[in-house]
C-alpha cells in the first residue's frame, strides 16, 4: 500500500489542494510543516493525531518541520463563536518553551518559532508585502471568518489568516517547505498561504488537512467537560490517559486505532474481528491504550498505569503509593480529617452516609472498604494508624464510589 492509500484507509485525508499531491507524496521527498499556537505549555491528546502525521510521513522519507506559533499565539486564531482571550507575552514565551521541549522529546523533529521572522516585519512592510496580495472578498469567503460576521470580528483576528499564510511562504524560502498539513479547521489558513505564494512568488504550494478526531458524541477527542488530556505526563498521568482510552466507545475505537497508532491494516483488521467476536474483552481498547501511552510516555509508564487500574479495580489499594493514589483519584470527593472517629460517625461526618442508620446498613452489607480492606466493625476507629503513609485513607462505598480523606 502506498503512503497516500494508507492515509486514505486510516481516514487521515479530508482536503487536498491539488490532485497532484497524491503522486508527490508517493514518489517525491517533500519538506512539510505542521504547527500549533502556544495556548498552553503542553499539547493535549487532541493534537496527537495531527502531529502524529509528521511521524507517518517521515517514515516514508518526507521531512517534517514542527512550527510553534510564538507570534500567531499573541494574536489568536478566530474561534467560531467569539474572540479568543489574549495571552500575555510572558505566558506565550513560557508556553513556547514548554511546547518546543515537548515536540522535540516526543516527535524528535526540527522545531521553529514564527516569532523569529514575524517580529522583524513592520506594519508598512506587512501591508505592502503580504496584505496587498490577499483580497478582502477572498478572506470573507473563509468559513471561520464568514461565521463571525454577524457577531463581529476584530481586525486583529481577521488578519490572522495572512500571518499563517506568511509562515508558509517564509518556510518555503528558508526551509524548502512545499506542503502544509493540519487539522480540517485550518483549511482556510492553509489556502491563504497557497494563494499568497501564487500571487507574490508565482509558485505552487500544497496543502492537506485531516478530519478532526471526535468521540461518540461528536466532541473533539480528548476533551472532557472542557478539560484537555495533556501529553505532558506531569499534567495528565498515564493512568488518567489509560482510563480515557480503555473506556473508548466501541463505535469509535477502531477509528482511533487507525488514526492514533502505527499498527498495520492487517493487524487492525484482525483486532477488529476479534473485538466484534468478544467485545467484553475490550481487546481494541486495551491495544489502543498500550500503543498510545507507550509512544508518549514509554513502556514502563504504560505498565504502571495498567497496574494502578488493576489495583483500584481489585481493591488492592495498599499496592499504590500516596502520590499514585492522589493522581489516579484526583477527581473523587476529598476531605480533611481533623479527628479520630468510629467508623459510623466517620461515614456520617464526611457525608459518605446520610445518617447513622444508613452508615450501619452500608457496613453490615459489606459495602465499605478502607484502603482495600472490607470493614464490618461499626466501632472501628479511623486514625492515622491505618492511613497510607500515615497521611490518607481511601474509602470505597459499593463498587465504584470513592472518597479520599487526608489527615491534618
Amino acid at each position: 500500500m502506498t503512503l497516500y492509500d494508507d492515509l486514505k484507509w486510516r481516514g487521515l485525508i479530508k482536503d487536498v489542494s491539488s490532485p497532484e499531491l497524491e503522486k508527490k507524496l508517493n514518489e517525491e521527498k517533500l519538506t512539510f510543516y505542521i504547527g500549533t499556537d502556544p495556548t498552553a505549555d503542553s499539547m493535549h491528546i487532541g493534537h496527537f493525531s495531527s502531529f502524529l502525521i509528521a511521524t507517518r510521513l517521515a517514515k516514508y522519507g518526507h521531512k517534517p518541520i514542527l512550527l510553534i506559533g510564538g507570534a500567531t499565539g499573541l494574536i489568536g486564531d478566530p474561534k467560531p463563536s467569539s474572540e479568543r482571550a489574549m495571552i500575555t507575552r510572558e505566558k506565550v514565551e513560557e508556553n513556547v518553551k514548554g511546547l518546543t521541549k515537548q515536540a522535540k522529546e516526543i516527535f524528535g523533529f526540527e522545531v521553529v518559532n514564527n516569532y523569529d521572522w514575524i517580529k522583524e516585519i513592520n506594519t508598512i512592510d506587512f501591508l505592502r508585502d503580504y496584505g496587498k496580495y490577499i483580497n478582502v472578498n477572498y478572506m470573507l469567503d473563509k468559513d471561520i471568518i464568514s461565521r463571525r460576521l454577524e457577531t463581529g470580528i476584530t481586525f486583529c483576528e481577521f488578519a490572522y489568516t495572512i500571518l499563517q499564510g506568511l509562515d508558509f511562504l517564509v518556510l518555503n524560502k528558508t526551509k524548502g517547505v512545499t506542503l502544509e498539513v493540519a487539522g480540517s479547521d485550518q483549511w482556510g489558513n492553509i489556502t491563504t498561504g497557497i494563494e499568497l505564494a501564487r500571487k507574490k512568488e508565482n509558485i505552487e504550494l500544497f496543502g492537506m488537512t485531516m478530519p478532526l478526531v471526535l468521540d461518540s458524541n461528536g466532541v473533539k477527542f480528548g476533551k472532557t467537560e472542557g478539560n484537555a488530556l495533556w501529553l505532558d505526563e506531569n499534567k495528565t498521568s498515564s493512568y488518567e490517559l489509560y482510563q480515557y482510552l480503555i473506556n473508548s466507545d466501541d463505535s469509535c475505537v477502531i477509528d482511533y486505532l487507525k488514526k492514533l497508532t502505527f499498527l498495520t491494516k492487517e493487524e487492525i483488521e484482525d483486532i477488529e474481528k476479534k473485538h466484534k467476536e468478544n467485545p467484553n474483552e475490550r481487546l481494541a481498547q486495551k491495544t489502543l491504550a498500550h500503543e498510545v501511552i507507550t509512544f508518549l510516555h514509554g513502556e514502563e509508564s504504560y505498565i504502571r498505569a495498567k497496574e494502578i487500574s488493576e489495583a483500584l479495580f481489585s481493591g488492592n489499594i495498599k499496592a499504590l503509593t500516596l502520590n499514585e493514589l492522589e493522581k489516579s483519584l484526583k477527581d473523587v470527593p476529598s476531605f480533611e480529617i481533623t479527628e479520630e472517629l468510629s467508623l459510623v460517625d466517620f461515614l456520617v461526618n464526611y457525608k459518605i452516609a446520610s445518617s447513622k442508620r444508613e452508615a450501619r446498613e452500608f457496613i453490615n452489607a459489606g459495602s465499605i472498604t478502607i484502603n482495600g480492606d472490607k470493614i464490618t466493625d461499626e466501632t472501628k476507629i479511623i486514625s492515622k494508624d491505618i492511613a497510607i503513609e500515615e497521611k490518607a485513607i481511601v474509602v470505597r462505598r459499593g463498587k465504584k464510589k470513592y472518597y479520599i480523606g487526608k489527615f491534618m
